[in-house]
């Protein structure tokens, strides 16, 4: 959807402001950045005749344009972003004006509003915002097809990069579907089967057997698909191409302050060699990289921390537009999920016309320069920054960034609904059971005709009763709360369809 003639008006207003304070800051510092010079600036879809082949998302989480100002002073230089601002981005979600991190991932991510800890499902409807129709949501704890998987079934390679671990909120929203972001045993088996080319993160632990509930070893798992798993910067840099996990800590990832004393990887770097790999597709690439630490230094009021991590996550998109300016054909996409802590430079009770740059910075955390408003999300809308063909430019809904995503890929969001959540009652009705003989694996059965099958929850694969296994298009996803508390389970088309195939096959041979 464009919305570009209705806030051109505006966007130039705010932009000059924003790019003037940026010039003004940095007192002259030159930059190769196309958008800056006189003939770009500001145009903002003079490349729109090209073809859009990848998009990266890139998130720096829980923030918005007051650590891009201190960042610039703490630096003392122009940052990538700076040149980058095309607009706002709303972030409430279904039942709050302040949303959380896993309702504002699944709107990007699917395009639908969602409710608080929900991971890409539906969402509840007795606490929505009198604003909003339950009518007009999706229903209930269903899943939701997200870009990432769109982009998958369109046969382009798809990359998750963070700092924090994989299974947390953001990166989970595009791969996993589940009522409760802390559900990270179901989470994390979701991710490994819904076959990621690229992983760059932490959280090996929740690969772990000792650690699972069901006892499975996904490392393993991981290594019987075909991927490549490294565990330290080194490790990282020597790949050259082919799927791969990388976990670089156990849980999170270090603080980019703390990280020269660890193995691991900046999110820069994590940045660009995804890209290398993912770029390595003919069809092209979806990226997410999240800046996850940002919020969490909002969540702490430490200004060090988020100052240094977002100027981490700002050298990542740095990586990403390099490339994209070499490309020609990919979108760079940046935004925050939503603000944390409401920092601001002033405070009340210190005086603010005679702040001096050094008295700043040299006691950032000491000072009382440093506002803070709150130890949680704010409810403001977010900063847009991007580049490349067809930026949007204006005031848009955090849902609209998924749209914008899918039309670039020429896919229907609801499409890719319909071909990866098939609900198995529909398909094959009265001729289903889940079998929990082993709880923590549940397993679903379908017994069709003559032909019994059997689909593993969480996973890609389903096993016919001749033994023969089907690598699927997606996973297979069990709503417990679905339908007022019965449940459902949903199955992708292609199960579907292999399983009425082998039937009719078998019917034939009879013939």
């Amino acid at each position: 959807m464009d919305k570009r003639m209705n806030f051109l008006f505006a966007f130039i207003v705010v932009g000059l402001l924003v790019f003037g304070s940026a010039a003004s800051a940095v007192a002259g510092k030159n930059t190769d950045n196309k958008w800056n010079d006189d003939e770009n600036k500001n145009t903002g879809n003079a490349y729109s005749n090209k073809e859009i082949k990848n998009v990266i998302v890139m998130v720096p989480d829980g923030c918005d344009q007051d650590i891009q100002t201190l960042a610039r002073w703490y630096s003392g230089e122009e940052l990538q972003l700076d040149s980058m601002y095309t607009g706002m981005v709303s972030t409430y979600m279904a039942n709050s004006v302040i949303t959380g991190s896993a309702a504002a991932g699944t709107a990007f991510a699917t395009g639908e509003k969602t409710t608080v800890r929900f991971v890409s499902v539906g969402p509840r409807t007795d606490d929505l915002l009198t604003t909003l129709d339950a009518e007009d949501m999706a229903e209930p704890y269903v899943p939701l097809a997200t870009v990432l998987e769109g982009a998958k079934l369109e046969g382009k390679a798809t990359g998750l990069v963070a700092t924090s671990e994989i299974s947390h909120a953001t990166p989970a929203v595009f791969a996993a579907h589940v009522d409760d972001r802390g559900n990270y045993h179901d989470i994390i088996e979701q991710m490994v089967y819904n076959d990621v080319d690229v992983v760059f993160a932490g959280g090996k632990t929740f690969l772990s057997e000792s650690w699972r509930a069901d006892g499975e070893d996904l490392i393993a798992a991981l290594d019987e698909k075909g991927y490549q798993f490294v565990e330290t910067e080194d490790e990282m840099m020597d790949l050259g191409s082919g799927k791969v996990w990388g976990m670089f800590a156990e849980t999170s990832m270090s603080p980019e302050m703390d990280r020269e004393d660890t193995e691991e990887p900046s999110i820069a770097d994590m940045t660009s060699k995804a890209i290398e790999i993912l770029s390595q597709d003919q069809e092209g690439f979806f990226l997410m990289v999240e800046g996850s630490q940002v919020d969490w230094a909002g969540h702490a009021n430490n200004a060090t921390y988020m100052v240094t991590d977002f100027l981490a996550f700002d050298e990542a998109v740095e990586a990403a537009v390099d490339f994209a300016e070499e490309d020609g054909h990919t979108l760079v996409l940046v935004f925050p999920d939503h603000n944390t802590g409401g920092m601001t430079i002033g405070t009340n009770g210190q005086g603010y016309t005679d702040l001096t740059v050094e008295e700043l910075l040299e006691t950032l955390d000491e000072s009382g320069e440093i506002g803070w408003t709150s130890g949680g999300h704010t409810g403001g809308d977010v900063p847009l920054w991007s580049y490349g063909p067809n930026r949007p430019i204006g005031l848009f809904d955090n849902t609209e960034m998924a749209t914008y995503v899918a039309d670039a890929f020429g896919f229907e969001l609801d499409d890719v609904s319909d071909e990866l959540f098939v609900d198995v009652e529909e398909a094959f009705p009265g001729m289903w059971e889940i079998d929990t003989t082993d709880a923590a694996n549940p397993v679903l059965v379908i017994t069709y005709e003559e032909k019994v099958a059997e689909l593993p929850v969480n996973k890609d694969v389903m096993t016919i009763d001749d033994g023969e296994e089907i690598d699927l298009e997606g996973v297979v996803v069990y709503a417990p709360k679905a339908d007022d508390g019965n449940g459902k389970i949903f199955i992708p088309q292609d199960a579907v369809d292999a399983l009425k195939e082998k039937q009719t096959k078998k019917e034939n041979m009879k013939k």
